[in-house]
């Protein structure tokens, strides 16, 4: 099942004034942008104008898989706390609207956060930039790469007003006339209206938000978010630290790193379980992340580091020093153990291949957080791009980075991320 992040807004200049919304969609494993929506609404109140950023993203993340998980993150507390059904819906401006939204998705198939304004900068945006063009008559667009909607779905579902929509909301703007202050009084049977020009929403949206190329669906992917343990005492250092040395924990920088990561992981809100190699960094980061999350964590041997043998606690300098000639001979097979009997890249490769394969069969369809070290990253996204044993020095992966992998039901898989460092900063 995909998983995505709306984070929507809406504005008044004057509450009521002229007024306007914006919406993104988000992958929720990436964080990529995948649609946008804006729209002027003409003089409308504060509160109408937030419901109306909601719907549009609802619109929009309908259109890209109706199937989707969907999790709602907006700076309004009165939309987040009604569309919960922890608050009561009193005004009969914002009943209608909450009713249209409420059934874009199946009942349980969404769910709403409450952020605060700062972290909602890209739905704000949208919605200033929106209410700025309709302040000057313009008509305007989110994305000059997206804009390009289907002329006659636009038509079908058009609105008077002064706005455009990347993924469904310039369409929208006529999906609940007469629900907004200066389009008639607020009537309960634009419900219904609402439904009645879905299929046109969702044609415009589809225009602009579907690639023109995809694969086959398959369902939803096992995804694996590949997390990199906080930094351990050796980690400044550039030493050689796998699964046959001193086992470090974390270090006070290593858990500040987890917790940073903990919060960024629990605002995503998309992952289901979480997996740890053995070691006790990757415990400890492990611990942390699922104590924020509200799971427990599962232990797999298959995602402990590389034994690098006699390396162990050296840097790469002190390793050249002693053992140059084993060195030289492991950077240059992958079937080179380091001195004293290490684990070779083949060895490591062998392993993760079937720690893979028998999480993809244990969480199909599920996203899940792994908790591992450098080599055992490094080597999951090389299997998945088929790339060659070298690519492994090629690739940067920092303390605490994130990485992202989708595996499918026919054996194909999706790079989606890459060392991830943003949560930290």
């Amino acid at each position: 099942m995909r998983e995505f992040v709306v984070e929507a807004d809406g504005g008044s200049r004057g509450n009521p004034g002229p007024a306007g919304y914006g919406a993104v969609v988000l992958d929720a494993t990436t964080g990529e942008p995948l649609a946008e929506a804006a729209e002027y609404l003409g003089t409308v109140t504060n509160n109408v104008a937030e419901y109306r950023g909601l719907l549009a993203g609802l619109r929009a993340a309908h259109a890209l898989d109706p199937a989707a998980r969907v999790h709602v993150r907006m700076d309004s507390k009165l939309v987040v706390e009604q569309m919960s059904g922890r608050w009561k819906i009193k005004h009969p401006d914002l009943k209608p609207l909450a009713a249209v939204a409420a059934r874009v998705f199946p009942p349980g198939q969404v769910t709403y956060e409450w952020i605060p304004r700062e972290r909602n900068k890209h739905a704000d945006r949208l919605a200033n930039e929106a209410m700025d063009a309709g302040a000057r008559g313009e008509q305007w667009s989110p994305s000059a790469s997206t804009a390009a909607l289907d002329t006659s779905a636009s038509a079908t579902a058009g609105s008077a007003t002064a706005g455009s929509a990347t993924a469904g909301s310039a369409v929208d703007g006529g999906v609940v006339e007469g629900l907004a202050g200066d389009r008639g009084a607020p009537d309960i049977d634009a419900a219904g209206a609402a439904d009645a020009k879905a299929a046109a929403d969702t044609r415009a949206a589809r225009a602009v938000a579907t690639p023109g190329w995809a694969p086959a669906d398959l369902g939803a992917p096992a995804t694996f978010v590949l997390l990199r343990h906080g930094e351990t005492p050796l980690t400044p250092q550039k030493r050689f630290s796998g699964s046959g040395g001193a086992d470090p924990s974390l270090s006070g920088i290593g858990r500040e790193q987890a917790e940073k990561t903990a919060a960024a992981l629990a605002r995503r809100g998309t992952v289901q379980a979480v997996v740890s190699s053995p070691l006790a960094r990757t415990r400890e980061t492990a611990r942390i992340v699922a104590a924020r999350l509200g799971l427990d964590v599962t232990v797999d041997d298959g995602l402990r580091e590389t034994d690098f043998g006699a390396w162990e606690g050296l840097t790469f300098g002190e390793v050249s020093e002693r053992y140059p000639d084993d060195l030289r001979a492991w950077l240059a097979s992958p079937d080179a153990e380091p001195t004293g009997g290490g684990e070779s890249f083949a060895t490591t490769a062998t392993r993760i291949a079937a720690t893979r394969d028998k999480l993809v069969a244990a969480y199909a369809g599920r996203t899940v957080l792994l908790v591992t070290h450098v080599t055992p990253i490094k080597t999951f996204v090389r299997l998945a791009l088929g790339a060659p044993p070298e690519s492994l020095f090629r690739m940067e992966l920092s303390a605490a980075s994130l990485s992202a992998v989708a595996y499918y039901a026919d054996g194909n898989a999706s790079v989606r991320l890459l060392n991830d460092t943003s949560h930290l900063r």
